[in-house]
């Protein structure tokens, strides 16, 4: 395995003034790596090695890395003189705003912020001050941000949570610190794909909102089964709860307005993030206008806040403006592509397992392999089945070799524009020695 002595200089340095060296925590993985430049679909490190980046930042790299366009958009919108005002609307939010509304029309109003957690805590919100209730359902397995509403259950082992149940729900297992005995009370985790237990839920306590993936993306890739999604829709309908598709990683990612369009399932309320603005900072709340006027409801007690000195910061606004543009531009042709580097992908993979038992889930160009013989269907079932340990020294002989994967087992690969045909063969050969090492490892012991 390759040694990163300037990597460890830096980190050991930032340590010192930084609580484990990293200002995100769940930027922390072995081996500790210091990136020190990116371009395109490449990743220099202090070392000087250089990677094939399948992670982009946990995905929103949907161009790639400093994508020249998106580049000359911050650099114009900074040259114009813009700043932040904190004073009144700008021109640039308001085209902004019609762009996303034109790429989803069921958001009849959108709102900006700065991360995807500000936008579904202000969701969540929303959807108590409208609904009058307080519980929320959330998916096992499934990630909505670092609040303390839905900071639980995102890879709970088994053991913590139990067998499998429905209809029914599963211990609030939070993943911080923290989090109040009183927010648990009101958070009900169960299983993607199970539309008997929201039922069951519902009957329980009064729901405000349920909340999810449309995909979920944070255990890799779990599509939801057919009727699902419309199901979760005519539940919504029937039980008055809130329907927020957490669109933060499958939103602009696999077409214009998110996964959405894809299926045809329109929520109440969305979420955007990532891909919106290729890597800066920038997320979006929308949906339909009775439910987003709440943040400007007449009646003071009624009226839900909704604040951020940095939101629609002119930088992070031209970066979104010129993503969307450009993802928009000859129908679509960037999904076209990708999705048709997903595809290759996908069958160099499938030829490099061999005889071990595995396969890839895929949408577009978000994929994951799993060391099981099927794609799963929710958290239980890819704990029960899904080979963790082959995953991880899977992807820490990939690093090595210079194809950069998140190395934590069950997250997701991301392939950018600037990836070409030639670094999906690449990579396609490398996983093959991986692969290969990967699985002689595990016949030795």
């Amino acid at each position: 395995m390759r040694a990163y002595p300037e990597s460890q200089k830096i980190l050991q340095r930032n340590r010192r003034s930084i609580p484990g060296g990293v200002v995100s925590t769940n930027r922390a993985a072995k081996p500790e790596i210091v990136f020190v430049k990116a371009r395109g679909a490449n990743l220099w490190d202090a070392d000087g090695n250089v990677y094939i980046d399948y992670h982009a930042a946990f995905a929103p790299h949907i161009l790639g890395h400093n994508d020249p366009a998106v580049t000359a958009a911050v650099k114009a919108a900074l040259d114009s003189d813009a700043s932040l005002y904190g004073s009144g609307t700008t021109v640039m939010e308001g085209e902004l705003a019609e762009l996303v509304t034109a790429c989803a029309p069921w958001c009849e109003s959108v709102q900006f912020l700065n991360t995807g957690s500000e936008a579904t805590y202000q969701a969540i919100r929303a959807a108590r001050a409208v609904t009058g209730r307080d519980h929320v359902i959330v998916m096992q397995g499934g990630y909505n941000g670092w609040h303390n509403d839905v900071a639980c259950n995102l890879m709970t082992p088994l053991d913590q949570i139990g067998p499998r149940v429905s209809p029914g729900e599963y211990p609030f297992r939070g993943i911080s610190a923290g989090i109040p005995e009183a927010h648990a009370r009101l958070i009900h985790p169960i299983n993607f794909n199970d539309l008997e237990s929201v039922e069951w839920v519902c009957g329980q306590y009064p729901v405000a909102a349920l909340i999810t993936e449309p995909i979920l993306q944070n255990v890799g890739i779990v599509h939801p089964k057919p009727g699902y999604l419309e199901g979760l829709r005519l539940l919504a309908d029937r039980l008055g709860f809130v329907l927020i598709f957490d669109e933060v990683k499958t939103g602009f990612r696999h077409a214009p307005g998110g996964y959405a369009s894809v299926c045809g399932v329109h929520p109440d309320l969305v979420v955007y993030g990532k891909a919106l603005a290729n890597g800066y900072p920038m997320a979006a709340l929308g949906g339909k206008r009775e439910l987003m006027n709440s943040f400007v409801h007449p009646d003071a007690s009624k009226r839900v806040l909704l604040a951020g000195t940095y939101n629609a910061h002119p930088a992070p606004t031209a970066a979104a403006i010129a993503t969307i543009k450009r993802l928009m531009e000859g129908g679509g042709e960037v999904f076209r592509y990708i999705g048709a580097l997903g595809a290759r992908l996908e069958r160099h993979l499938t030829t490099a397992f061999g005889n071990t038992t595995a396969v890839v889930a895929r949408e577009c160009s978000a994929f994951c392999p799993y060391f099981m013989d099927h794609a799963p269907a929710d958290w239980h079932d890819m704990a029960a089945h899904h080979d963790f340990t082959l995953d991880t020294d899977l992807r820490l002989l990939l690093v090595d070799r210079g194809v950069y994967c998140f190395p934590i087992a069950v997250k997701q690969w991301s392939i950018s524009a600037a990836h070409t045909e030639a670094d999906i063969d690449r990579t396609g050969a490398i996983f093959e020695e991986a692969m290969a090492e990967a699985s002689a490892y595990l016949l030795r012991k």
